[in-house]
């Protein structure tokens, strides 16, 4: 895969993103997020990927928000535009039936924070900053950090952040439950990769109704339990069911090929 503003590598099935504009602290703009969409679709589609990371060139950042420069003369139609643009392209990486955990090296503010958040989970290096500071620009949220910071986090924490523009460090994040782990930065990568490969030993079809019934939690034209009800229904009658079954019957390890 070529692209201009992004680098991926495929190994043991697992697809690493960096985002790589490091003279930039990795800023998003329009060519980033076009070319991650294409990036997550071919998550989707390509059977060789189970699993991504998504990560930021460096150790300055992952992502130090959007890139201000394509925000000036901007009318309200056209930023309303730019995000509902970022959200379509977030909700596509929150969707996804194989797993995508965020890598946070450094700086994750604004619409980098916002990408975090869209990912399944999220580990952080130990030098990580997250925050959205948009009110320091007057401006808000606008990839879906309103909501999803709230929904991690927490009302009253989520208000102070958003109208403070507060940056908190890793230790504060994993504390409100917005990262699962905290490491040194130079085993950051082996660390997901380590959780990544536990969740890929699992059942695939297991694993991607686990991902649309959490999802349904948060889905305001859905009910989370009735939701649940029919995904644990459909799994019935996955090949991985059956052979899952059998392995524990059996007394042996599970040997999943579902897709």
């Amino acid at each position: 895969m070529n692209f201009s503003t992004i680098k991926t590598s495929l190994d043991n099935n697992i697809l690493t993103i960096i985002i790589n504009r490091p003279e930039k602290l990795n800023a998003l703009n329009k060519i980033v997020l076009d070319e991650l969409e294409q990036i997550i679709q071919t998550v989707y589609d390509d059977k060789k990927i189970k699993a991504a990371i998504i990560t930021g060139e460096g150790n300055k950042a992952f992502i130090a928000g959007a890139d201000i420069s394509e925000f000036t003369e901007v009318s309200d139609k056209q930023g309303a535009d730019l995000a509902k643009r970022g959200q379509q392209i977030f909700f596509k990486i929150e969707n996804c039936i194989k797993p995508v955990v965020a890598a946070v090296n450094g700086f994750a503010l604004g619409g980098g924070c916002e990408l975090a958040m869209a990912c399944h989970f999220r580990l952080a290096s130990d030098n990580a900053k997250f925050g959205q500071p948009e009110v320091n620009l007057g401006l808000i949220p606008g990839y879906g950090g309103t909501q999803r910071l709230t929904l991690l986090v927490g009302r009253g924490k989520a208000m102070e952040l958003m109208m403070s523009g507060a940056m908190i460090d890793a230790a504060e994040a994993k504390d409100l439950g917005l990262v699962n782990y905290v490491t040194k930065s130079e085993n950051l990568i082996e660390k997901t990769r380590q959780i990544l490969n536990v969740i890929l030993a699992k059942s695939p079809v297991a694993v991607s109704k686990v991902i649309a019934a959490v999802n349904a939690f948060y889905q305001t034209d859905k009910n989370g339990y009735d939701e649940e009800i029919k995904l644990f229904g459909e799994v019935f009658t996955s090949d991985d069911k059956k052979e899952g079954t059998a392995a524990f019957i059996e007394k042996r390890k599970p040997s999943f090929k579902d897709e």
